[in-house]
């Protein structure tokens, strides 16, 4: 068991090297193609999306509360809340919510 502990760890440090270092030695100039700027461009914020969307809905009780505290949330920001008035209006959106459904 001990022995595939390394071999993980050290396939998984070549990997994450590899890609960390490959891009730096081949890619020397800058890139000129507005589809793949583009698409780097917004790879962090979909990789946030994709792992925080998830914890919404199943970080209540029920799916519902997280729905709607998501819709909220959305609708504020459109609106151009900030950061704070958005967090407390999800969070009693929530705590509403899972006091009529439970």
């Amino acid at each position: 068991m001990q022995h595939n502990f390394y071999l993980y760890l050290a396939v998984m440090a070549v990997t994450v090297y590899g890609l960390r270092v490959l891009p730096l030695t081949l890619l020397r100039r800058p890139i000129q193609n507005r589809f793949l700027r583009s698409f780097l461009y917004y790879v962090p914020y979909v990789t946030l999306a994709v792992m925080t969307f998830p914890a919404i809905l199943s970080a209540t009780q029920t799916p519902v509360a997280g729905a709607a505290a998501l819709i909220i949330g959305i609708l504020l920001s459109w609106r151009g809340a900030g950061l704070f008035p958005v967090a407390i209006s999800c969070c009693s959106m929530v705590f509403l919510v899972e006091s009529f459904l439970i």
